[in-house]
């Protein structure tokens, strides 16, 4: 593992850092020390390691709940190499989109393709970071991810044993329900009512498949980018519950 920047700011420690080919950022408070509980947050499709919605999400668990965060880029994304196979597979999709028609197989298809890397990179990154005086080895690991995040992360929470909760949704893959059924750590699991990728049937569908025996699905009006802000004060409650660590969100204890 190399770190290749460092930068601290309103008391959040950033460090950008590659692992082999893989690029990723760790946060962590910055006057902190020791062992701590970790959350990966894997982001969604078209995005990277540092999109808005992982930024937002990462930087309260680190001020909230004195969490290390990280986050990498997922293949032919931020500062990975162009990825012809997948880039052939969003072209085609945009295609069908443009005209109106159903993605077929290229969807699948192009899930798979980042997952045949993106899986093992993401163990491998939770290797390295273990090995870390910041993160350590003996503290829960937990997982966030939403959209294409949430399709990566049904797949690498079930292979995972490492990570003991985690945050999925805004995803209906009915090819993941096998995979689902293998879960059995506590999920928190968002559905956007008015989806447009994402039908709430298929999502419902997919929370019922999952073998946790504690599971709670938050469902919200609005569409695939609507999701309100409190769920990400839920989701520090969920962490902190399952994971540790303090609780600073106005008006709890």
């Amino acid at each position: 593992m190399r770190i290749t920047s460092e930068t601290i700011s309103d008391g959040i420690r950033e460090q950008l850092f590659t692992i082999a080919d893989i690029p990723g950022v760790l946060w962590t408070p910055a006057g902190g020390s020791g062992p701590r509980p970790l959350v990966l947050i894997g982001h969604g499709g078209g995005s990277h390691k540092q999109g808005w919605e992982v930024v937002s999400r990462a930087f309260p668990y680190v001020t909230s709940c004195g969490f290390a965060v990280a986050a990498i880029d997922a293949p032919g994304t931020g500062d990975r190499p162009e990825h012809p196979e997948i880039r052939r597979l969003v072209a085609l999709i945009q295609e069908r989109e443009a005209a109106g028609e159903p993605f077929g197989p290229a969807w699948p298809a192009l899930n798979e393709t980042v997952a045949a890397q993106l899986i093992p990179d993401w163990r491998t990154t939770l290797d390295a970071l273990r090995k870390l005086d910041s993160v350590g080895d003996s503290r829960p690991v937990g997982y966030y991810g939403l959209s294409q995040g949430g399709e990566m992360g049904i797949r690498l929470v079930a292979a995972e044993p490492r990570i003991t909760a985690a945050v999925l949704g805004l995803t209906a893959s009915e090819w993941l329900i096998e995979t689902a059924a293998r879960i059995t750590i506590p999920v928190e699991f968002l559905l956007q009512w008015d989806d447009e990728g994402s039908p709430r049937d298929s999502v419902m569908k997919l929370f019922d498949a999952l073998g946790s025996a504690e599971k709670t699905l938050h469902a919200n009006p609005g569409g695939h980018f609507r999701v309100p802000s409190f769920e990400i004060d839920s989701s520090i409650r969920f962490f902190t519950r399952h994971l540790g660590g303090s609780l600073g969100i106005p008006g709890n204890s």
